[in-house]
C-alpha cells in the first residue's frame, strides 16, 4: 500500500524559492519528484531516523526533514534545504 506525501506550506515555499534561484531548475524538480516517489513507496527506507519520530534525507542537492504517520499512510515533509558541498 502506498503512502500519500504532503509538503507543509513552509516546505513548499522554501522549495519554490530554491527552484527560482537555481541555475538548473530541472535538477531541483527531478530531485523533489524522486524524493516524492521514494517516500510514496517506502518512507522508512529513506534517510535516517531522528528524535520525535522524524527522519531526514539527502538527495543532492536537496535535504528534507519529514515524519511518517503510519495510521494515515501519510508522509509529511516538514522542511527542505539546499545542501552545500563540503569545503565551501
Amino acid at each position: 500500500m502506498k503512502y500519500t506525501v504532503v509538503w507543509s506550506p513552509a516546505a513548499e515555499r522554501k522549495l519554490a524559492s530554491i527552484w527560482v534561484d537555481a541555475v538548473n531548475r530541472e535538477v531541483i524538480a527531478d530531485v523533489a519528484n524522486s524524493l516524492d516517489s521514494q517516500l510514496t513507496r517506502s518512507p522508512y527506507t529513506v534517510g535516517e531516523s531522528r528524535p520525535y519520530g522524524q527522519r531526514i534525507a539527502h538527495c543532492l542537492p536537496l535535504g528534507i526533514r519529514f515524519e511518517v504517520h503510519e495510521d494515515d499512510r501519510l508522509v509529511r515533509i516538514l522542511t527542505v534545504w539546499l545542501c552545500q558541498p563540503s569545503g565551501r
